[in-house]
C-alpha cells in the first residue's frame, strides 16, 4: 500500500501543488486584506485622524484579538459545515472590512464614528481570516488527501507571508495614490474576485461521525500546540524587535534581516515540501528546533551585522517547517470529524504566543537589554526539542 501511494505520489507532485494552490489561494486573498492596511492604518490613525499612538495601536490588535478568539470556532464550523462554506463565509468577513474602511473614509469629518467604523471593520477581519484561513486548509487536505496535510499547511503558509510581504508595499502605495477610500475599494474588488472564484468550485465532503467537543480536542493536542507556541516566541522576538536590536548596535540593515527571515522561511517551505510525509512530523520538528535556536543563540552572540543576518536567516529556516511539522501530527491524534478543531485550535497557541512574547519580551529588554531576549528564545526553543525528543521516544516506544 505504501509503495503504490509513492509511486502515486513521485509523478503527480506538481498537480498535487497545482490542486493545492487552487484553493489555498483563497486563503492569499484573506491574508492580501490583512496586509495592505497593515502599514497604513497606524499612520492614517495618528496622523490623519488625530488619536495618539494607544489608539493607533488598538486598531491594528483588535483584528489578532479577534483571530485569536474565533479560531476554534472556525474549526468547530469547518467540521459542521465543510471546508468551502467556511471559506466562503471568512471572506465575505473580509469583504465588511473593506466596506467599513469605506465607510471611515467617507465619515472622516465625524472622528469617532471613523475610529468605530474601522474597529469594526478590525474585528471583522479577524473573524474572516481566522476562517478563511482555517477552511483552506481542511478544503485543501479534502481535495488531495490527509496523507498530503503536510504540503497543503506548508503551502497554505507561503501563501499566507507572500500575501504579507507583497500586501504592504502595495498597500502603502494605493494610499499614497487614492487615500483611505481607494484602499477600501482594491481590498473589496480583491475579495469579490474571490468569492466568485470560490463558488463554482466542489465542495469536500465532511466525516459524518461525532465530533469530540472541544475540551476532549484540546486535551489531545494541547502537547503540539505548546511546543509551536515556544518556536513562535522565536519568531516573535525576530518579526518584533529585530530592528530595535540593529539600532541598539548602531548598525545599519535592519530590514535586510527580516527579508533573509523571510526568504529562508518560505526557501525552506518550497525546498523540503515532502519532508514531513518522508522523515515524520516530530523527527522534522526536533531538527528545526535545532536549526532554530542555533540562530537566535547567533543573533545574541553577534558583533557584527553579518552575523546577525545569519542568525536571522538560520531563524527563519528552523522556523519555516515547525508549524506544518507538528500540526500534522496534531491533526492525527483527533479523529477526522474532528480536524477542523484540532488544526484552528493548534493554530491559537501561536496567535497566543506572539500575542504575549511582544509585551513580556518588552518587560524583560526594559531592566536586561534587548540581546538577552534572543537567549531566552533559544533556550525556550531548545527546550522545546527536548520535549519532543521525549515525546518521539514515548511514540517510538507504544508502537
Amino acid at each position: 500500500m505504501s509503495g503504490q501511494s509513492e509511486t502515486e505520489a513521485s509523478p503527480s507532485a506538481f498537480r498535487l501543488n497545482q490542486r493545492i494552490l487552487s484553493v489555498v489561494v483563497f486563503n492569499f486573498a484573506s491574508y492580501l486584506t490583512i496586509g495592505l492596511p497593515l502599514a497604513v492604518l497606524p499612520g492614517y490613525v495618528h496622523d490623519v485622524m488625530g488619536y495618539n499612538a494607544f489608539w493607533a495601536g488598538l486598531v491594528i490588535s483588535l483584528q489578532y484579538l479577534s483571530t485569536l478568539l474565533s479560531r476554534p470556532h472556525a474549526g468547530r464550523y469547518a467540521d459542521l459545515w465543510g471546508p468551502k462554506k467556511v471559506v466562503i463565509f471568512g471572506l465575505f468577513g473580509c469583504l465588511l472590512s473593506g466596506i467599513c474602511y469605506a465607510l471611515a473614509a467617507l465619515s472622516a469629518d465625524w472622528p469617532l464614528i471613523s475610529l468605530t467604523l474601522l474597529c469594526i471593520g478590525r474585528l471583522a477581519l479577524g473573524i474572516g481570516q481566522s476562517f478563511a484561513g482555517t477552511g483552506s486548509t481542511l478544503w485543501g487536505v479534502g481535495v488531495v488527501g490527509s496523507l498530503h496535510i503536510g504540503r497543503v499547511i506548508s503551502w497554505n503558509g507561503i501563501c499566507t507571508y507572500g500575501a504579507m510581504a507583497l500586501g504592504a508595499p502595495l498597500g502603502a502605495l494605493i494610499y499614497h495614490l487614492g487615500g483611505i477610500l481607494l484602499l477600501a475599494v482594491v481590498i473589496m474588488l480583491i475579495v469579490i474576485i474571490a468569492i466568485l472564484l470560490a463558488l463554482p468550485r466542489p465542495s469536500v465532503k465532511g466525516s459524518k461521525g461525532k465530533p469530540l467537543p472541544f475540551r476532549a480536542v484540546l486535551g489531545k493536542i494541547w502537547p503540539f500546540g505548546l511546543l509551536l507556541a515556544m518556536a513562535s516566541a522565536g519568531f516573535g522576538v525576530i518579526a518584533t524587535f529585530i530592528t530595535l536590536f540593529y539600532q541598539a548596535k548602531g548598525w545599519p540593515g535592519a530590514a535586510f534581516s527580516l527579508t533573509l527571515f523571510s526568504l529562508a522561511f518560505v526557501g525552506t517551505r518550497l525546498l523540503f515540501p515532502n519532508s514531513i510525509n518522508r522523515y515524520g512530523g516530530l523527527r522534522v520538528a526536533i531538527v528545526c528546533f535545532g536549526v532554530e535556536a542555533l540562530g537566535l543563540f547567533i543573533v545574541w552572540l553577534s558583533f557584527s551585522p553579518w552575523l546577525a543576518n545569519l542568525g536571522a536567516l538560520l531563524t527563519g529556516a528552523g522556523f519555516s517547517l515547525v508549524f506544518p511539522a507538528l500540526g500534522v501530527a496534531a491533526v492525527k491524534a483527533v479523529p477526522q470529524q474532528n480536524q477542523g478543531s484540532a488544526l484552528a485550535t493548534f493554530t491559537a497557541f501561536m496567535d497566543l504566543s506572539l500575542g504575549i512574547t511582544g509585551p513580556v519580551a518588552g518587560f524583560i529588554m526594559s531592566y536586561a537589554g534587548i540581546p538577552v531576549i534572543y537567549l531566552l528564545s533559544a533556550l525556550l526553543v531548545c527546550l522545546a526539542l527536548l520535549l519532543t525528543w521525549r515525546m518521539r521516544n514515548r511514540t517510538a516506544e507504544t508502537t
